[in-house]
């Protein structure tokens, strides 16, 4: 069966198995790392959860060379930007943070570790990512140019002007959101920066030009805003036991939402507008294959956890 042609809940599944079976191995095991630090970077790390985007990464790869193997180069880009998001995660659920209790249906790592412990793991996470990004010259002979700008680009919208910036300006401006346009700008930082990163990552390391980067990055932007829409929505009306986590937490924290601020039904239109924008300009930029990428798009806005 040729990898285009695998249904979806297929090609997720194996491709969330790969990173899975790469990210256990991430930490050399001749590192001296003292075991509660290494035990609690894993266990948040081996939680599960979508696999989102390091899923995109590979299949950014994927698109632009029109060939399943194409990802194998940028398997350690892919459990790079899955450690900074697990790192954002560990740190989110923080009691100076969003103070939760539970995460993809397991007790939060502070709660397991200790507060201590659970921000040097994400502190261990984020930095062991750029480690594991630099894997990708060192051990898969991607050239050194390339790697040095998807590193450059992790820096960039992990940090200060992408998602920690973002969750910053959530935090500061935590009940002084009025506005459609100020919470658009916080998500695109918060959510859309480190999905839009791992789709231009993916095309970088599959041989993209700048007009395919360009169109990557609008494809992750757009559908990052949309995915975070859908986030919004689920916390309202979603199933506890598929999420993993309890619901209208947004509420009880008094957050500013897209449904507080457009209604349900507006959501959902501006969801599905992003969506159909992100496709047309995937659509436009002469990829080799970008049929699972516009898949994953579908899939995404109709997702339930």
């Amino acid at each position: 069966m040729k990898e285009q042609h695998k249904p979806l809940q297929q090609y997720l599944a194996e491709q969330a198995g790969r990173i899975e079976d790469a990210l256990k191995t991430a930490i050399p095991a001749n590192w001296d790392v003292p075991d509660k630090l290494k035990d609690a970077m894993m266990y948040s790390i081996e939680a599960g959860g979508k696999r989102l985007r390091p899923v995109l990464v590979l299949a950014a790869a994927e698109a632009v060379k029109g060939d399943a193997q194409a990802s194998a180069c940028a398997l350690p880009v892919a459990c790079a930007v899955e450690m900074v998001h697990t790192y954002s995660l560990v740190h989110d659920d923080l009691p100076a943070m969003d103070n939760d209790d539970y995460r993809r249906g397991k007790l939060t790592n502070h709660k397991v570790f200790g507060e201590a412990m659970a921000i040097l793991a994400g502190d261990g996470l984020l930095t062991h990512a750029f480690y594991v990004a630099a894997q990708a010259t060192r051990q898969h002979g991607v050239p050194a140019e390339t790697t040095l700008a998807v590193i450059e680009d992790l820096a960039r919208l992990a940090g200060l002007p992408g998602m920690v910036g973002g969750q910053a300006a959530d935090v500061l401006g935590e009940q002084g959101v009025t506005s459609a346009e100020e919470l658009r700008s916080i998500h695109l930082r918060k959510t859309s920066a480190l999905i839009s990163f791992s789709l231009v990552a993916g095309g970088r390391i599959g041989g993209a030009d700048d007009r395919q980067l360009d169109a990557l990055s609008l494809f992750g932007r757009n559908i990052g805003l949309a995915f975070q829409i859908q986030d919004d929505i689920l916390d309202l009306i979603g199933d506890e036991q598929k999420l993993g986590k309890k619901v209208q937490s947004d509420l009880r924290q008094n957050k500013v939402t897209y449904p507080y601020l457009l209604g349900m039904d507006e959501s959902r239109k501006e969801m599905a507008r992003l969506t159909a924008e992100a496709k047309e300009a995937l659509a436009r930029a002469g990829l080799a294959d970008p049929g699972r990428l516009l898949e994953i798009a579908d899939y995404l806005m109709g997702r339930d956890r």
